[in-house]
């Protein structure tokens, strides 16, 4: 590039502007030097205003690729010596007195006695040397212990000694490893567990967790254990609590869900039986954010012993599960494309409403309800109580459940 016709700093401001889009190259680092310091030297840069020097700044990034850190650089060094040109660096540097050859020697001997420790390896090392004469082993046979330990652990004995295995990956047939798709449609359940804490070694009630993907209708079923005993007798009851029908069922990789009795169960009512992806943390993330909004609101973190499960259950269907789809509002998503294309969530005041306002809400919402539910019935059970009410018949059902708790734990 001839920039000899630029002599102002108009003029490099104006084509700053005009070849925005334009990409420069050097062919070599020399040259790029060189041409910094002519065009320093042309323009006066020690003379010009701070606004000139700002331009002429971004001329020299904008053609010599640096960023803005590395042209200040270069520009100190030139008002300090004149020119820019590469900076010679003597770093000092240790002599290397055991080679590669040594460092081989070391690992086959590691190898073939089993890597026994310093001491022990030393004493071959001079054994070798001095007694079988071998004069391979002549560095070797006088390394300190201390220094044998630090070429262990240099790369050129790792590139000898370690031997890596690929994972070999064990295929679980339950299950569909895959983000569920609803497709706007009701039916489609994100379920996880959530333990009340352990207690000098025992083991607090479990509480199972089920959102509806699109509605976020809820479901909450405790139970003593997470064994098959407990746990299928629940999911039974879980699944026949929604409304409509049941399509889907999404959890993560425990082994309380992943398994063959939950697999035949959801087998049987021709659910759609899907797991989370690795590294894919938001395949769940639905369930595990009511957790915290829902199920530890009301029961905190503190133990509660497994014996109260039953109790808990009961708590839960007639006053906890009522409340949250039917009095309790949830913001739902809207989602757009951003500038850059990309798939973006908006929580609008307008789009929120109960877990039952928007499964009525959906198009053409009856064809979702299961045969012996009707919507006549859920506007009754929706209206039998205020929003208000519900929330008041809800604390007292939990202080008089609490209250039953500790004087059961009492006595």
């Amino acid at each position: 590039m001839n920039d000899s016709t630029l002599k102002t700093i108009d003029q490099v401001e104006a084509f700053l502007s005009a070849a925005s889009q334009v990409d420069f190259s050097f062919e070599d680092v020399p040259a790029r030097y060189a041409w910094m310091t002519a065009t320093l030297t042309r323009f006066c840069y020690h003379r010009l205003s701070r606004p000139d020097k700002g331009v002429l700044r971004r001329y020299l990034e904008a053609v010599t690729g640096y960023s803005r850190a590395q042209v200040a650089r270069h520009i100190r060094a030139f008002r300090r010596v004149g020119k820019v040109q590469r900076r010679d660096r003597h770093r000092h540097r240790f002599a290397v007195k055991y080679t590669a050859a040594d460092i081989r020697l070391l690992a086959k001997t590691d190898e073939l006695h089993g890597t026994l420790c310093g001491p022990a390896t030393k004493k071959i090392f001079e054994r070798a040397h001095q007694i079988f004469g071998d004069v391979a082993f002549a560095r070797l046979a006088y390394i300190s212990v201390s220094h044998l330990y630090n070429l262990r652990r240099s790369v050129g004995y790792q590139r000898h000694r370690r031997h890596f295995e690929k994972t070999k990956p064990r295929s679980l047939p339950i299950g569909e490893r895959r983000k569920p798709v609803s497709n706007g449609q009701p039916g489609y359940l994100r379920i996880d567990t959530v333990h009340q804490g352990d207690l000098d070694g025992r083991k607090g009630v479990y509480h199972v967790n089920a959102v509806d993907e699109v509605t976020q209708f809820q479901c909450v079923v405790s139970v003593e254990k997470i064994s098959e005993a407990f746990l299928l007798p629940a999911l039974s009851d879980l699944l026949s609590a929604f409304p409509f029908v049941i399509r889907g069922f999404h959890s993560d990789n425990g082994s309380e869900f992943i398994n063959h009795q939950v697999a035949d169960l959801l087998g049987k009512l021709l659910i759609e039986f899907t797991k989370s992806r690795s590294r894919r943390s938001n395949d769940n993330a639905l369930v595990e954010g009511k957790h915290a909004a829902t199920v530890r609101k009301q029961f905190g973190h503190a133990h509660i012993h497994q014996r109260h499960a039953a109790q808990i259950n009961v708590f839960n269907r007639e006053h906890l599960v009522p409340y949250l789809n039917f009095h309790r509002p949830c913001f739902f998503p809207e989602v757009y494309v951003d500038d850059k294309g990309k798939q973006r969530k908006r929580y609008r005041y307008e789009n929120m409403m109960t877990p039952y306002e928007k499964l009525k809400s959906l198009p053409q919402a009856k064809q979702y309800l299961k045969p012996e539910i009707t919507f006549e019935d859920l506007d009754a059970k929706a209206k039998k109580l205020s929003d208000n009410e519900a929330a008041a018949q809800l604390q007292r059902a939990k202080q008089l459940l609490f209250q039953q708790i500790r004087e059961q734990q009492v006595a």
